[in-house]
């Protein structure tokens, strides 16, 4: 059953719809962790999941990157199904995913995995032009070029896996939990490395715990409980509803 729409259903009507999550069922074993998700991110937009620990926040990106292949329902990108395109070639038709915890090489320099995020036959040509760009986003990268990743703090982990997702120049950028486990001053760095991503024009799909300070950033979200979608709308209209301002915001 869909869940109840904030402030109508398409939000900023930035463009066309770019990615189109139909009837999406996921889970591990046993345990169906995603119910009849319906979403769409259209070109230009950031969209925010937003819910509690277990809600299936991280189960849904994985599902929409390859990374899980659903038990029913379609992932669309810019009109192809990709539930049954291997996770590489979905990278390569222009998703990229900055996981949960980072999954940074530890034992690699920070420009090493950079590098790793240009991998696809299609980047792999414009690999130092990508490097300096994304050198430029993230200045503190290029200080920390020959650092091993292992020994840099949590947001300059962050930073580098931001960096390296990057790196492919992707069409959708989806973040899951950039803000978890991190320090509040930190926590505050990696929405303003996220505000200044949206600057440049991507589009983007975010997990976040941080409903407060994720509904700054994007223009439509999503309420995610229990596998299931409960609520929709523009961050405007979900920052002044009731239920959400007493469940998320604590007001």
């Amino acid at each position: 059953m869909a869940g109840t729409e904030v402030g109508g259903a398409t939000g900023s009507g930035a463009g066309r719809p770019m990615l189109v999550v139909s009837g999406l069922e996921a889970g591990y074993g046993g345990f169906r962790a995603l119910h009849d998700i319906q979403l769409t991110v259209a070109a230009g937009e950031a969209v925010a999941v937003v819910g509690p620990n277990g809600a299936g926040k991280t189960t849904l990106m994985r599902a929409i990157s390859g990374l899980l292949a659903p038990r029913a329902g379609r992932v669309d990108f810019e009109g192809t199904d990709l539930t049954t395109v291997p996770p590489h070639r979905i990278v390569e038709r222009g998703i990229a995913h900055v996981p949960e915890n980072r999954r940074l090489f530890p034992r690699l320099t920070v420009e090493e995995n950079l590098k790793m995020g240009a991998f696809s036959p299609a980047a792999r040509p414009h690999f130092a032009e990508r490097l300096e760009w994304v050198y430029s986003l993230f200045p503190r990268m290029r200080e920390r070029r020959l650092q091993v990743a292992g020994t840099m703090s949590g947001g300059e982990q962050q930073m580098c896996a931001i960096g390296r997702a990057l790196m492919s120049k992707p069409k959708l950028l989806l973040m899951d939990e950039p803000s978890a486990g991190l320090a509040p001053v930190i926590v505050d760095q990696v929405f303003d490395l996220v505000r200044r991503i949206r600057q440049e024009g991507f589009t983007v799909l975010i997990v976040e715990q941080n409903v407060r300070q994720v509904l700054e950033l994007v223009d439509r979200a999503y309420v995610l409980e229990v596998g299931t979608i409960r609520k929709s709308g523009t961050a405007a209209a979900l920052k002044s509803d009731p239920a959400i301002r007493e469940a998320y915001l604590g007001i």
